[in-house]
């Protein structure tokens, strides 16, 4: 398909999946919570008020969209997002899960690499209000707390 990226796209998900952290991503390493050899989970960056430490589960290659991406890494995405969607339940002590994942400027997509949202969910969180107004750039120091929460979920569960 057509790319939807700007000419000389500098993909900050890749930047930051092969370990870069400069000024053009905001991904910093210590936002890492899982990595295999097809996929990585990151806390994001960009916070929604009343659902902090959402994750996004990624694609280590590069997909721009849903319509790139291949069959094998989409099952894969799927699976993690299982494991993660659970995690953030358990730890986080949410009501619900929201998963949310935009393709093409049209669909809201800004970052022009597939990216996959795993929103904690709360009674009466007015989500979807805060939703359209501008998500705010959370403080890498308190990402490190939803760091911390999920790899002790994922370490416990794997012992």
């Amino acid at each position: 398909m057509k790319s939807n990226a700007p000419t000389n796209y500098a993909c900050s998900i890749c930047l930051g999946n092969q370990g870069i952290e400069n000024e053009d991503t905001l991904l910093k390493q210590a936002d890492l919570v899982f990595r295999d050899d097809l996929v990585s989970v990151w806390i994001n960056s960009f916070w929604i008020k009343g659902n902090e430490g959402h994750v996004i589960i990624v694609p280590n290659e590069h997909f721009e969209n849903i319509f790139d991406l291949t069959e094998n890494i989409g099952h894969r995405i799927f699976e993690v997002s299982k494991l993660m969607s659970k995690a953030v339940k358990e730890t986080y002590y949410c009501d619900g899960i929201t998963l949310r994942q935009n393709n093409e400027p049209a669909g809201d997509q800004h970052a022009f690499h597939y990216h996959l949202h795993i929103f904690p969910r709360y009674n009466d969180d007015n989500f979807n209000q805060e939703l359209t107004k501008k998500s705010y750039l959370s403080d890498p120091e308190k990402r490190i707390e939803y760091v911390n929460k999920l790899k002790k979920y994922l370490k416990e569960i794997n012992d």
